[in-house]
């Protein structure tokens, strides 16, 4: 049987999904029921309201960013391509989120998907950027709640 990198990637996401599913389901303290559900319901409206406020703040730092990026390599190597990656993760994840918004209104399994994989991209993000606090604190944090209503997506 031969292997490529698509299945490879998948082999690892699922394994990845089932370990922080334990980790963060079977043997962390449970959400109540009545929270996860008011979670399940506001959480779509939410992610909406954070879109349309980040949106527009976004694309204006894509705009600065054209006028700075050259001035942002003066930092090094490192601080200008944490910079750019830093950019591009955020518009990677702002449509992500965008995509899931409707299939989180109905609950089905797919937009919880896009969510998880916007979390991880913003784990990549905090590494690239060495951002321990936002790693450790609102990473675990996030991936604490989503996995608490997981069940909730079909």
């Amino acid at each position: 049987m031969t292997h490529t990198k698509t299945t490879d990637l998948k082999t690892s996401l699922s394994q990845l999904e089932s370990t922080l599913e334990l980790y963060l389901v079977k043997k962390a303290p449970a959400i109540p029921a009545k929270a996860k559900e008011t979670i399940v319901n506001i959480a779509p409206w939410i992610t909406l309201i954070i879109i349309i406020l980040t949106a527009p703040a976004l694309l204006a730092i894509f705009g600065l960013g054209a006028l700075v990026a050259p001035f942002a390599f003066l930092g090094g190597a490192a601080s200008g391509l944490g910079y750019l990656a830093s950019l591009i993760l955020s518009a990677i994840m702002l449509v992500m989120e965008a995509m899931a918004i409707p299939g989180l209104m109905h609950r089905k399994r797919s937009a919880w998907d896009l969510v998880y994989c916007a979390n991880l991209l913003g784990v990549i993000q905090n590494v690239v950027n060495f951002n321990l606090g936002a790693l450790v604190i609102g990473s675990l944090l996030s991936m604490y709640i989503l996995f608490q209503v997981k069940s909730y997506y079909k």
